[in-house]
């Protein structure tokens, strides 16, 4: 079995004496993508949030072999897990440059003084990027503006990259590009939790899927065999792909 990133058993999380996930176990294998997908509501992005320690949560959440369910916010993202949320959260007045610096900021705690050597890395992922990088972050497209949610998250240099519906809002040709961005990354040796509503897209792109309703894991396996399940097929997929196979 390949090492664990992330190791997850019996986790529950919600909002005040509401419990939206329900005992939720999940594996992470070192440099692999993970998704996660289901409808809205499901409690995708509350599983994102209680990883990265932004809601109180109850269970196991183990990172490289190391307990963090007890951890801050702020000391999770010190040992290497990054989030891009769903809105992105850039600084829309300031420069591309200054936000993927802003990034860094983990880099420049531990006291690497080549953090800069990691623009180079982004930039190769997002040539666009460097092309705008003097331009104010609120005037890029939507592609673009997810494009530098991702590259910011990069320059922490994380082991844990999670992604919260990076395609959402955005046209077919950038969606298209964006998932090719998230093949690319696991080239880097980045581990990505992938939370997606477009689940076709989602289980092109991943190792292992699974499948999030009601709070509660129903489904979960290889990527490419649950694109063939029947049950996904005709609730993500549509009748025109179940047709296809």
């Amino acid at each position: 079995m390949s090492e664990s990133v992330l190791s997850v058993k019996g986790l529950k999380a919600g909002y005040g004496r509401a419990e939206v996930l329900h005992s939720i176990d999940m594996h992470a294998p070192k440099g692999s993508v993970i998704t996660v997908i289901g409808p809205n509501g499901a409690g995708k992005s509350t599983f994102l949030n209680a990883l990265m320690g932004v809601l109180p949560a109850r269970g196991s959440i183990e990172f490289e072999g190391r307990a963090i369910d007890q951890l801050t916010l702020e000391e999770r993202v010190m040992l290497g897990i990054a989030l891009v949320p769903e809105k992105r959260e850039l600084f829309s007045t300031m420069p591309v440059l200054d936000n993927l610096e802003l990034g860094a900021f983990r880099q420049v705690r531990k006291g690497n003084t080549q953090w800069r050597e990691q623009l180079d890395v982004v930039f190769q992922l997002f040539p666009r990027l460097k092309e705008r990088r003097t331009q104010a972050a609120g005037t890029l497209s939507g592609g673009e503006r997810q494009m530098l949610a991702v590259g910011r998250a990069m320059m922490s240099r994380p082991t844990l990259l999670m992604l919260d519906e990076p395609s959402l809002g955005l046209a077919p040709l950038v969606v298209k590009e964006i998932f090719q961005t998230i093949d690319a990354l696991r080239k880097t040796g980045v581990t990505t939790l992938l939370v997606e509503q477009n689940a076709r897209a989602a289980l092109e792109a991943a190792d292992y899927g699974y499948v999030l309703e009601m709070g509660e894991i129903a489904l979960h396996g290889p990527a490419r065999e649950l694109a063939t399940d029947p049950r996904v097929i005709d609730t993500y997929l549509g009748a025109a792909k179940k047709k296809a196979a």
